[in-house]
């Protein structure tokens, strides 16, 4: 039954899988919906191949670009995506210099004279897609970094987006960012930046590195109870026959490999919700999201203002997920303009005084 996720799974955990499945299938009944009649096996097959080919693409997104298509333009010309590492991404403007960097520290050879937003991208979002909220910031006077993980990162973090988070925080910790440093994540990045969170909090120096972050926004951010509603919906977007199969795997999945991945995702949300960078948040939510939802983010929102951060959340009668930009651009570019200025960013406060 493991067999169409093959995409997903290492060697080794292909073996350990199949393993703990026998001895479950015959001493339990929790998973009994792994059984499967014979006169279905056919059918399964047919569709296993066919998620083993997208979830094989998938984990190919990690070494391969995600450009699809003309990029937008701002005012000084046309942006484009300049890779930094496998998983982190700059957009600048066309004929800017590369951002040259010690490839072990990660530390730029340029220091950033201008802040930075870092942006949490979703799952299998498109360079055409993230350059649209870089162009808002570049127009704003921002540097843009944008990070992202693949599916396969997601459900096997220790090889995956616990390396990216690694990255993330090395990239952070080494260098100076006068200017100061805004997050903008979506979906599954707020999980991401729980994986930076355990990191920073384990570091002597983590401390230092999260007063550099002075405002934080979160798009539909996702809770780690509605993983197996995400990753079905982001991988295979048409297919809701194949989303379900994919959904129940991913429940079997976190039951199963509670050692490997499902703990590390309860850290990363305790941290989120209760140790989180001390700067104002913006929670960008609606009522039909079915992954990002009104509930968890309200619940989100309560925590956040008990222990003193100061957080605005808006919550659109309807809008899809990761789509409340496209669906109401004009008032979610004021809510991010207005949230932008209300922060300790130097870049404002010196327009403020002239």
């Amino acid at each position: 039954a493991y067999r169409g996720f093959q995409g997903f799974l290492p060697h080794r955990h292909q073996v350990e899988l199949l393993r703990r499945s026998n001895h479950q299938i015959r001493h339990s009944t929790e998973y009994s919906w792994l059984i499967v009649r014979q006169n279905s096996v056919r059918t399964l097959s047919n569709s296993s191949i066919y998620l083993q080919k997208s979830f094989q693409c998938s984990r190919m997104l990690a070494t391969q670009s995600q450009y699809d298509g003309t990029l937008p333009t701002n005012l000084k010309g046309p942006i484009k995506p300049v890779a930094f590492t496998k998983n982190l991404t700059f957009y600048t403007d066309e004929g800017k210099k590369p951002y040259e960097k010690d490839s072990s520290t990660l530390r730029l050879t340029k220091p950033l004279e201008k802040p930075l937003v870092l942006i949490f991208a979703w799952l299998q979002a498109s360079n055409k897609h993230l350059a649209k909220y870089a162009e808002l910031y570049l127009d704003q006077g921002f540097e843009v970094l944008t990070v992202h993980i693949t599916p396969w990162q997601l459900v096997w973090p220790v090889h995956g987006s616990q390396k990216v988070a690694a990255d993330v925080v090395k990239f952070l910790s080494n260098n100076d960012i006068p200017e100061g440093i805004v997050l903008h994540g979506f979906s599954v990045g707020g999980y991401l930046w729980g994986e930076c969170l355990v990191k920073l909090h384990a570091h002597p120096s983590g401390r230092r590195t999260l007063e550099k972050i002075v405002g934080q926004i979160w798009d539909s951010v996702a809770d780690i109870t509605e993983i197996p509603v995400g990753v079905p919906h982001a991988v295979l977007p048409r297919n809701p026959k194949l989303q379900t199969m994919l959904r129940n795997y991913i429940s079997y999945h976190l039951k199963l490999f509670h050692d490997e991945a499902t703990q590390y995702y309860e850290q990363c949300t305790h941290l989120f919700h209760h140790e989180p960078a001390q700067c104002p948040a913006l929670l960008l939510v609606s009522k039909t999201d079915p992954v990002g939802t009104e509930t968890a983010n309200r619940r989100l929102c309560g925590i956040w203002e008990s222990i003193g951060l100061k957080t605005t959340l808006k919550c659109w009668d309807k809008s899809p997920h990761v789509g409340h930009f496209h669906k109401h651009r004009e008032e979610y570019v004021e809510l991010l303009l207005t949230h932008l200025r209300s922060l300790n960013l130097p870049m404002y406060n010196r327009k403020a005084k002239l």
